[in-house]
């Protein structure tokens, strides 16, 4: 692995994000929460470029006591969905709503002096 200086952190505001590639691997570095996160562009799915993907809070259903639809909200947790079959993955933890299995790659990401910085894999 190597350690690759993405950008200052003050280039990203909150809520946003860059996505960068380095030779061949992409990767998405996303700032929100106080928090820096990075997560390979590439979706579990079809390896669609999922860090380009639009960000908003999970959607859920509201069911009642006999297990009937109510309505739809949006929850707290931030998500990120694929643009090619609308995918979508906890920004914080990468994992699938509804299948556990189904989780985008984390890229190691370091906060340093205002600068940031991806362990990414050694390049040949």
């Amino acid at each position: 692995m190597s350690s690759v200086r993405i950008g200052k952190l003050d280039e990203i505001e909150e809520g946003g994000h860059r996505i960068v590639a380095i030779d061949k691997f992409e990767v998405g570095v996303f700032r929100h929460s106080g928090k820096v996160v990075a997560w390979e562009n590439r979706c579990p799915h079809a390896d669609g470029p999922v860090c380009q993907g639009k960000i908003f809070n999970r959607v859920e259903e509201v069911i009642d006591e006999a297990k009937k639809h109510v309505a739809l909200r949006f929850g707290d947790e931030r998500h990120i969905v694929c643009p090619w079959h609308g995918w979508e993955f906890n920004l914080d933890t990468g994992l699938h709503p509804g299948d556990p299995y189904m989780k985008l790659k984390r890229v190691p990401v370091e906060v340093r002096d205002g600068e940031i910085f991806v362990e990414v894999p050694n390049r040949r």
